[in-house]
């Protein structure tokens, strides 16, 4: 299934040209095809994202956890945690 993603902030590294193509700046979408029963968890595990350096991931536009079950055409952003001072 072709789902699409965007990597906020620092997480932008992880979109490597083997897997999405030339890469595309932070927040812009990139197509990724995915097995049909791939959850959140299984999407940062296929671009190399530890999940601790996830703070928070929308699905469609509403928070959902790691073990959400993704569908075809699924928009999915990926935020890291915020820090500053």
């Amino acid at each position: 299934m072709e789902v699409t993603v965007k990597l906020f902030a620092m997480l932008q590294r992880y979109a490597s040209e083997e897997l999405v193509g030339p890469a595309p700046s932070a927040g812009h979408p990139f197509e990724l095809d995915l097995p049909d029963t791939s959850t959140i968890a299984d999407l940062l595990v296929r671009l190399g994202i530890p999940e601790r350096e996830v703070k928070v991931t929308f699905v469609d536009g509403r928070a959902r956890a790691p073990m959400f079950r993704l569908a075809a055409g699924s928009e999915i952003g990926i935020f890291p945690p915020i820090g500053g001072g």
